[in-house]
């Protein structure tokens, strides 16, 4: 079965065929942060669906080349460094910094390029030289440099391609200095902003005097720079389809670098919003936590990165903490049957069939990475495993070889490993079990019930195996 999947330029599913001639090699850019305060796990939503997107192209051969922009010019980082008085570099540093951070937490592979906007301005002037040079671009009387929808729609090109616009309602000329803007308003929108007292030292020499680019075309210059004027794949949340990601392919297409009959980017792929109590999870509307806050609440990188993938990366979701404890529960679900199996296949060679679970995880995520309807083939398998444990019907060479479908199917979902309960404990505790084990070798039944009790009292139960007695979390 090919990988299809939806294409937000085409609105449907498609075969994905990479641009590579040999079939082998794709390119793929996603938004990446904007690094004026710490990233919520909204925003994490879409980095970790990208790299589940990344993952499964590799499971499936290809060479991917993975690029992420970091976003350290932007409105909002100006105003929080104005209100800091410190320098660009040194505000974005730290957040830049936490950014990788709860990125790594959360196993996600690190992307193969990460390039920021205040190292890529003179790409970014030279591509705003072309859009001017074309007829697309113009100067205002202020030295700001606007795209210009209506000129570029009279050369041929169509605004609006990954949503429909209500042209009629449009004012051709009107401008929108903004970084961001509201649906539907589309208007030229700038490209250069010149300098205002404002932005303080945060400024650059171009041909039209001192400034700053716009937030949209960096990712237009950043892109190129990185994968060329034309590459596979394009993600991001659903809240950047307009206008960030119009106006990326406007930019990129009007600067015409691309090769006859070549779009800027052939799939566009956008996720849904995570939502909290039925809301977009947004810093604006302060219902929104950060990796920080739920690590800090208990939960591990494991648990969110589990919940992050628990739905269709189209729909929305709620998330609440009790989803976390529920995600909690099912990875304490798949560890307790895959710990098992491991105990029984430990030092037996595989056995040569592949079993059905790899395929159908497999056919899951080629079906627009259907990951929900992935998960439930897993549970499937991990009760059906769990009855034939127990009839004593899974022999060492079948063990192992479900172990190996497992690390194949997780190499895709990217679940860190579970930490070993010897890990996990602390001095007293590991004290207290080897007590029980000394206890009940001298048959001091009632110290040993009793240091079980203990246990139990502290949120642990003793599980009794060939290899000797451990600990489990209740």
């Amino acid at each position: 079965m090919p990988l299809r999947f939806f294409n937000t330029a085409s609105r449907a599913v498609e075969d994905f065929v990479p641009r590579d001639p040999a079939g082998k090699a794709v390119g793929i850019y996603c938004c990446g942060p904007t690094i004026h305060d710490f990233a919520h796990i909204g925003n994490f939503r879409t980095f970790v669906f990208a790299d589940l997107v990344r993952r499964h192209l590799e499971s499936k051969g290809l060479k991917v080349r993975h690029v992420m922009n970091i976003t350290d010019v932007e409105d909002k980082i100006i105003k929080r460094v104005r209100e800091h008085k410190t320098s660009l570099r040194d505000y974005t540093a730290k957040y830049e910094a936490a950014f990788f951070e709860d990125f790594d937490a959360l196993n996600c592979l690190r992307p193969h390029d990460a390039p920021r906007a205040s190292e890529h301005i003179s790409d970014i002037i030279q591509l705003i030289e072309k859009l001017v040079a074309r007829g697309v671009a113009y100067r205002a009387p202020d030295g700001s440099v606007y795209f210009s929808i209506e000129k570029y729609q009279a050369c041929g090109c169509h605004y609006g391609r990954l949503l429909k616009l209500n042209f009629d309602e449009m004012r051709p000329g009107e401008r929108v200095s903004s970084d961001e803007y509201a649906k539907d308003a589309a208007a030229d929108f700038a490209l250069w902003k010149a300098r205002v007292p404002e932005d303080g030292d945060i400024f650059w020499p171009s041909p039209w005097g001192e400034g700053r680019p716009g937030w949209h075309i960096e990712c237009s210059a950043m892109s190129m720079k990185s994968l060329g004027p034309s590459f596979d794949l394009h993600l991001g949340g659903e809240d950047l389809i307009f206008p960030h990601h119009e106006d990326e392919i406007a930019q990129s297409e009007g600067a015409g670098v691309q090769a006859a009959g070549e779009p800027f980017v052939k799939y566009w792929l956008h996720g849904a919003h995570l939502l909290v109590e039925g809301k977009k999870m947004s810093k604006s509307l302060g219902n929104y936590f950060t990796l920080r806050d739920l690590l800090a609440k208990g939960f591990s990188g494991r648990e969110v990165r589990y919940l992050l993938l628990a739905a269709h990366y189209r729909e929305s979701f709620n998330f609440t903490l009790e989803g976390l404890q529920g995600a909690r529960t099912a990875l304490a679900r798949i560890d307790e049957c895959l710990g098992k199996l491991a105990e029984i296949g430990a030092s037996a060679e595989a056995s040569p069939t592949e079993p059905a679970l790899v395929r159908e995880f497999a056919a899951a995520m080629d079906d627009d990475f259907n990951v929900a309807a992935a998960w439930g083939g897993i549970f499937e398998w991990i009760r059906d495993t769990n009855i034939r444990l127990v009839a004593n019907k899974i022999a060492a060479g079948e063990a192992k070889a479900l172990l190996a479908a497992w690390s194949r199917i997780n190499a895709v979902l990217g679940l860190p490993e579970k930490k070993t309960d010897a890990g996990e404990l602390d001095p007293s505790l590991q004290k207290l079990l080897d007590e029980r084990a000394a206890a009940r070798k001298a048959r001091d039944f009632k110290r040993s019930d009793a240091i079980r009790d203990e246990l139990k009292a502290k949120g642990w139960v003793i599980e009794d195996t060939p290899k000797g007695a451990r600990l489990k979390r209740i």
